[in-house]
């Protein structure tokens, strides 16, 4: 099958490899993210900046959420919600990562220039 590809197929199935790495790495890149915006049932909390470590205790119909800002990154460390599963998303770093504890109605969004193409936003 191999022999059957002709040398004009060769250029053409490398050219569409390197157009979609090139794609690739043009749409699924994100800028870093310079501030932090934690939500608290749909109301904005507080808007923080990346450049200062600090810890952000954020009450919600559970309990406290506790929000982590450390080396330009934003994490939720505790939250009193049954399955964790903003506190397993794990480290947020660039623009348009977010964190979200449903149960207890709390967000955490990252913010800065190009967010990282999501196929939700599409």
């Amino acid at each position: 099958m191999i022999r059957s590809i002709k040398p004009g197929d060769w250029l053409v199935i490398l050219a569409s490899v390197f157009f979609v790495g090139f794609l690739f790495g043009r749409i699924w890149h994100a800028d870093k993210a310079q501030k932090v915006l934690i939500r608290k049932g749909g109301e904005v909390f507080e808007e923080v900046s990346l450049d200062r470590n600090r810890k952000v205790a954020v009450p919600g119909p559970l309990g406290v959420s506790l929000v982590v800002i450390s080396n330009g990154k934003a994490r939720v460390e505790k939250d009193p919600g049954p399955h964790q599963y903003c506190v397993r998303q794990g480290w947020l770093e660039n623009a348009g990562d977010a964190a979200i504890c449903l149960p207890n109605q709390v967000s955490v969004e990252l913010l800065g220039g190009r967010k990282r193409y999501d196929s939700l936003n599409y």
